[in-house]
């Protein structure tokens, strides 16, 4: 194998590294636009998450009134009856 033979080699397989570079390059920014995306839609959801946990501890809330005036009407009626 001549000088001129390994040139060429070396310079195929530098520009065969040199694609695969720019390959995983691209990838990668891609990569980073979708995990930037991703972190975008987590945060939203988490902060939806936040908000309904307070509607449902309205929700409780609320139910344990009702629950409370449940009981007065009955012991009031239990009276009544007595």
């Amino acid at each position: 194998m001549t000088i001129d033979d390994r040139l060429d080699r070396l310079t195929e397989r530098h520009e065969a590294l040199t694609q695969s570079i720019e390959l995983l390059t691209f990838d990668i920014r891609e990569n980073q636009k979708q995990v930037a995306e991703n972190s975008q839609q987590i945060a939203e959801n988490a902060q939806q998450i936040a908000e309904q946990g307070k509607q449902i501890s309205q929700l409780i809330g609320a139910m344990g009134s009702i629950v409370r005036i449940v009981e007065i009407h009955d012991q009031r009626l239990d009276d009544l009856e007595a």
